[in-house]
Formats: structure tokens, sequence, C-alpha cells
């Protein structure tokens, strides 16, 4: 079964200069994706323009995985915990409750453009932190396993039982990830376009795959994929 969001469909929540879309967004009472897809509670993709600092989070989520696109972004927290997400980078963080935090681009002439998703609570863990970069090589036709409950070859650690991973594909390419018994799988297109069965995602584009063996896509030209499995 495959459930679509559109990129049109995210909510659109845009500040100044600022813009955010949100794959899942917890107030749209009428909607199936309204709390996320699985572990996944919360995907959003943002664009600071120069010096902008995002919008207070307040109580931060219990884990994140933060992905810079283009540009840099600092952090810090009530923990002390603080630095730079560069271009290419992941960080992974575990927040126990309490914790506030806060994050802006780091130049004062460049756009950031990052990802951020939110993992759902499965018990408390304590605070924790780990970043990498992972470069085009490690992610061309081939998804790379960026961050797990379980990690291997250099991916980051998570405490939520979740596996992210990251792809960069050439036109043509095809793709297969196998979903274990009882998994299910979050795509989204970060750029380009990929047909996923019979359906074209393109741009901004998400799928939830659930209850079947595998998810098999197609890239229809230069493309970047963020695919997240979980339980």
């Amino acid at each position: 079964m495959i459930i679509l969001r559109r990129a049109e469909q995210r909510y659109d929540n845009r500040c100044g200069k600022q813009a955010a879309w949100l794959s899942f967004y917890a107030q749209a009472a009428d909607d199936a994706l309204a709390h996320g897809f699985g572990a996944v509670e919360t995907l959003d993709e943002i664009c600071l323009p120069p010096d902008a600092a995002l919008e207070a989070q307040g109580q931060a989520l219990p884990e994140t995985v933060t992905y810079v696109l283009s540009g840099a972004l600092t952090y810090e927290d009530s923990l002390g915990r603080s630095g730079v997400v560069q271009a290419g980078e992941f960080r992974c963080v575990t927040t126990p409750p309490g914790v506030r935090s806060s994050s802006a681009n780091a130049s004062r002439n460049d756009w950031t453009h990052l990802f951020r998703i939110g993992l759902r609570a499965s018990g408390t863990h304590p605070a924790t932190e780990e970043q990498s970069r992972f470069s085009a090589a490690d992610r061309r036709d081939r998804l790379c396993l960026v961050a797990a409950l379980a990690p291997s070859a250099g991916a980051l650690r998570l405490r939520q039982n979740a596996d992210v991973y990251s792809t960069l594909m050439h036109p043509g390419q095809h793709l297969v990830h196998d979903l274990r018994f009882e998994r299910r799988a979050w795509l989204h297109v970060v750029s380009g376009e990929v047909a996923l069965d019979d359906l074209i995602l393109t741009q901004g584009d998400g799928a939830g795959v659930s209850a079947e063996r595998a998810l098999s896509f197609t890239a229809r030209a230069d493309t970047e994929i963020l695919l997240i499995d979980v339980a």
C-alpha cells in the first residue's frame, strides 16, 4: 500500500523571508498523516535567509536528524552543545525532556537549505549527538545508510527504531529497498523525479509504503532521495 503526500499538500509555514514546508502537521485534524508516519513524527524542508534564526523550537523533539543540503547551520542548546552543520553533513541529536534548542543560518550572505526529521520517542534516552559528512560518491546510485538504530559502515547512531538512507541517482538508475516484516518506509524526493510503481514523484513529494515486501523506484532525472525505514 502506498500513501502519497504531494509537495503542494505540505503545510506551508512561511515567516518573513524564511520558508518551511512540513510533510506532517499535527494541527491538521482531518489529515491521516497529521501525526506522521510510523516513527517519523516530522519531516520539514526549511530555507533560511542570511543570518536568520529558525523559529524557537521550545521543547525539543526526542531525536532529530538534520541534513544540510546547501549553506551551513549553527546550533546550540541548553545542555551547552553548539557547533555548525555544513552542506553535505548529517547530524543526529538525542534530547532529554526539558532541553531547549535553537538554530540559525551561519552565513550573512547565503541562504541555507536543510531538512529536519523528527523521530517519535520509544523511551527516555540520555543526551547524545553525532555528526558526519557523506560524500556524493558515498551516496551515488546506492542507498547509503546515514543513521540507524544499529549503525554500520560509518552511519550515525539513532536511539529510535528507524534507519535513514540518502541517495543521489543518475537518470535511469533503479534501486530496490527490502522491507523486513512489519516494517514500512517513507520516501521523500529532495530533487529530481522518480517512478515508484506506476506513480511519478517530483521534488517535494513523499510516499509512505507499508504492507509490502519491498519498494522499487527508478530515477527519471538526476534525483536526490531521503528514505526512512521505520517500525
